[in-house]
């Protein structure tokens, strides 16, 4: 991802008070990608920005850069939702937040929803507008949209227009530094800043008529910013540069540090408690990898942000894999082993889609780290003789699944070693080698994500891929009692085979599995080869008896038999046990069950009915509606076949214009309708 662009080291801050992490966010085609390249071609010198960079639309880019008196790690992040992944972990890494909004378009669902998770992690905010130049924009209805939206959002700044709204920006006013105040708009900005002052008197002053200079002014929007719930609004037009240094004071000045925000919480390895962890650069060292990329250039490199102490280059570290600990629900499952032991390659600091040698990253830091081959995305970087454990961000679940295949033969075992690799770099993707089905299922975000993950298989590691019809498990049960006897007798000199078992078999309730009984008497079935019968019954269910699904929620009873004293085994009445089975099923005793998935949909509130009528069209049954712990959205509770929700994600965006969101969970197997098991089956 990132090639070294030249000798000169990356500026080295000295304190983490002298770094400002900032992450981009917002729908696609607000202007991000635009704007991060104009913001980071404004400081390094000797850089052009560009405007059709392909990775910004899909992956995380950084670039850090020295600006005034501060380092400033400024993150892009993708706008399609498929690659949500990607912005939660540019926002773990970051500590402030720029939201990039159209002001010809307005706020979208999604920016709403990063907005409240920003709410929730009290993440301090800020927010650019762009297109202002664009036909239906205007800045006062945005600023206007988003004070009803977001709450106390105040412009720093307002556009000139000569033409008016929608027209070409010809620069800005600075309503911090403005003189006059016709419009009133200074005012309301200086009362919202001073009203989070620390000087509890200087709102009363204010308002007695007493002037509060700039410098007050200025030091007071970094503490309003800092409560997450002030939130600066400035416009621009990056093309022509105007707004970009302004942006850039915000940063400075009105952001806050590393050292002004809360750590996620730190675990030891074995489940304790790690203890106080402060953003310190003497303390103990605790990072994590927000991001894991290979590149053919330099091989394996991890993003990582320090939370405290210091990294350095050939540093002995400890890794801790916490992604599947806390999937398990538990702690301490990763022990202190020698093979998690790693040990810190270069460090360089990311410009965009180059990178600078780092002498070291203090707490507070985002730092590229190479050859940490034994780390991934989400893993805890620590010191060996303190071995830590950083409780995960909120992870995105994949919901679409795609099985594939590759193309050539030769490629088959190449395939597998790659998808590995990406499922290392990517924590929203999933891979199941399903064993039933005997398919590769890539469980993916969305169809941007599998086209871009179909990209990287065939461009970066040559390995070409093609789609294959999703098979479903399916399962088998007898819907009927009935008798049937297995009988093998065969002669051919010597030793033969002979075995002959009568059995009853009924169908049980759905869940409760398989039931033996044993009802001989007399001894027409010697006691050993009882669980012979048993055995060759199991076996049989397992493979299954009519389709070749696994047959489930069966009793089955041996009811007589005959052996003979010198031919019987235990294979015989294993295979004459399986025998009983295979003759007892056919279309009238036998059906087929396929898997239920319980859902739970969250939409707003305006897009209830259109979900409802997809989920009766998908076979559904829903369980029932109660209001979302976010005001105006709705969570709808049902049931739904999973042969019914393999593109469900793309639906439910269509049906819900965007705003739904669900989760799925196997909840049990029930009939397939008759009318539907000869395609099942055939395509299964």
């Amino acid at each position: 991802m990132n090639r070294p662009s030249g000798p000169e080291n990356a500026p080295s801050p000295a304190s983490p008070r002298e770094i400002r992490n900032v992450v981009l966010v917002g729908p696609a085609g607000a202007g991000k990608s635009t704007l991060f390249e104009h913001l980071v071609a404004a400081r390094v010198e000797g850089r052009r920005p560009r405007d059709d960079d392909r990775q910004a639309s899909t992956g995380l880019v950084a670039a850090s850069f020295a600006s005034g008196e501060v380092v400033v790690n400024l993150i892009d992040t993708p706008g399609n939702p498929d690659f949500v992944g990607e912005v939660r972990a540019g926002m773990r890494a970051a500590d402030a937040a720029l939201f990039v909004i159209s002001g010809a378009d307005g706020l979208d669902v999604a920016t709403r929803m990063l907005w409240r998770e920003c709410g929730v992690t009290g993440m301090p905010r800020a927010i650019v507008v762009t297109r202002l130049e664009q036909a239906r924009a205007d800045f006062d209805e945005t600023v206007a949209t988003c004070r009803r939206v977001f709450g106390e959002a105040q412009p720093l700044a307002v556009p000139v227009q000569p033409g008016g709204p929608g027209t070409t920006v010809a620069g800005l006013v600075d309503l911090l530094r403005a003189p006059g105040d016709e419009t009133g708009r200074r005012s309301a900005l200086v009362e919202a800043i001073i009203e989070e002052s620390e000087d509890e008197t200087l709102l009363e002053r204010y308002l007695d008529g007493e002037d509060v200079d700039v410098e007050t002014l200025t030091a007071d929007l970094h503490a309003a910013v800092s409560t997450a719930r002030f939130f600066p609004v400035l416009p621009t037009h990056a093309t022509s540069g105007i707004g970009m240094e302004e942006i850039l004071d915000l940063i400075e000045q009105g952001l806050p540090s590393p050292a002004d925000v809360a750590l996620p919480r730190v675990y030891r390895t074995n489940g304790g408690d790690f203890g106080a962890v402060g953003c310190d650069p003497a303390g103990p060292l605790v990072a994590e990898v927000v991001r894991t990329t290979t590149d053919s250039f330099v091989g394996r490199q991890s993003l990582v942000r320090v939370f405290s102490g210091t990294l350095r280059p050939d540093d002995p570290v400890h890794v801790s894999g916490h992604l599947q600990q806390f999937a398990q629900g538990r702690l301490g499952g990763h022990d202190d082993h020698d093979e998690d032991l790693d040990r810190v390659g270069a460090l360089t600091a990311p410009v965009g889609d180059g990178s600078r040698p780092k002498a070291r990253a203090i707490a507070g830091d985002l730092v590229l780290v190479s050859r940490l081959s034994g780390a991934e995305t989400t893993d805890t970087i620590s010191s060996p003789r303190q071995p830590a454990l950083v409780e995960p961000w909120v992870l995105p679940e994949p919901l679409l699944p795609v099985a594939i295949h590759a193309r050539s033969k030769g490629d088959e075992d190449k395939l597998a070693s790659v998808l590995q690799t990406l499922v290392s770099e990517d924590v929203t993707l999933r891979l199941d080698l399903n064993a039933e089905t005997h398919q590769v299922v890539l469980w993916t975000m969305g169809p941007a994500h599998l086209a871009l993950l179909t990209r990287a298989l065939e461009e970066q590691h040559h390995v070409a891929v093609e789609a294959e019809p999703l098979r479903t498990a399916l399962r088998e049960t007898f819907v009927s009692p009935c008798e049937v006897q297995g009988r093998l007798v065969k002669q051919s000199g010597g030793h033969g085979q002979y075995a002959v078992c009568r059995l009853r078999i009924e169908p049980l309730p759905r869940g409760a599995g398989f039931e033996f009984v044993d009802k001989v008497v007399g001894g027409s079935v010697p006691r050993q080869y009882v669980a012979s019968v048993e055995k060759g019954a199991r076996a049989q269910l397992d493979r299954g008896v009519l389709n070749g699904y696994p047959a489930v929620d069966v009793r089955v009873t041996l009811l007589d038999g005959r052996s003979h004293p010198v031919d019987s085994s235990d294979m015989a009445f294993q295979t004459a046990a399986g025998q009983a089975l295979r003759e007892a099923a056919n279309e009238s005793t036998v059906s087929m069950l396929e898997p239920i998935d319980a859902v739970d949909i969250e939409v707003a509130d305006e897009s209830v009915g259109s979900a409802l009528a997809d989920l009766r069209g998908r076979r559904g049954q829903v369980h029932g509606t109660e209001p979302a712990a976010q005001e105006g959205r709705t969570l709808i509770h049902a049931e739904v076949p999973a042969l019914e929700l393999s593109r469900y994600p793309i639906d439910l965006r269509s049906v819900s214009h965007g705003t739904g969101t669900f989760t799925r969970r196997f909840a049990r197997y029930d009939y397939l309708p008759p009318q539907l098991v000869e395609d099942v089956v055939r395509g299964s």
